[in-house]
Parts: C-alpha cells; structure tokens; sequence
C-alpha cells in the first residue's frame, strides 16, 4: 500500500494501539479479513483519527462510552488499552462507566467494568516481571 491514507493510519494504529497489537492483528489476517483491516485503518485511523477537531484522549473518551454502550465487549478491551496509551487513567475510564450506566442502563456500565477489570489484570500481568 503506498497510499497517503492508509500510511497515515497504520502510523496512528501503532501509537494508539501499541506495536504488539497491530503486528498481531497483521500476522492474523487473511485474505478474507485484508479488505476490512484494509478499510478501517484507511478511513477510521488515516482519516477520522487524524482530524484535527478532536485530540486523542478524548477521542478515546468517546469510543468507551460509544463501544460500552453498543455491546461490544472485544473492542472494548481494545480501546481501553488504547485510552491508557492516550493518557486516560484507571480512575477515569471508571468514571466513564459510570456515565454509561447512567445513560445506557446499569447492566451496560457493569458489563464495561468487568471488560475493564479484565483488561487491566491482564496489562498488569504482562507488566510483572517473568
């Protein structure tokens, strides 16, 4: 790919999602998947991300509440990560998942807490030493 766009994405992609988990997705996709990878760091990473209107933390602000409120738990996981990488704390993706329960209905913002839990017992298990 030499595309500006896509360029620019995968750029982005690694910084907010850190080198580990795009090499991983890169080495798992197929030709069956390559078309929406392909699309989605063209157009959500090179495009979207990039804009100038909206700085990174709080674009991860909104996909937390967005993705929490939408039932999607996988990508979730992901931009909790990717929302720590941005400069969130632990304490505010918490609150975050307050609001969400608020406005999404408690059973929504629980589900977003236990995903977080999760996840950061899963990030302070890779940070211990072996």
């Amino acid at each position: 790919m030499t595309d500006e766009l896509y360029n620019r994405g995968e750029q982005i992609r690694r910084e907010v999602l850190g080198e580990a988990y795009v090499n991983n997705s890169v080495a798992s996709t197929d030709a069956f998947s390559e078309p929406m990878r392909t699309f989605a760091v063209r157009n959500l990473w090179g495009d979207v991300w990039a804009r100038p209107g909206l700085d990174r933390r709080a674009r991860s602000i909104t996909n937390l509440a967005l993705l929490a409120a939408a039932n999607r738990p996988n990508e979730l996981k992901i931009h909790i990560r990717a929302a720590l990488n941005n400069g969130l704390q632990r304490e505010e993706i918490g609150e975050i998942f307050l609001q969400v329960a608020l406005y999404a209905g408690v059973p929504t913002g629980s589900d977003a807490t236990r995903v977080a839990k999760l996840t950061f017992a899963e990030i302070d298990a890779e940070a211990k030493p072996a």
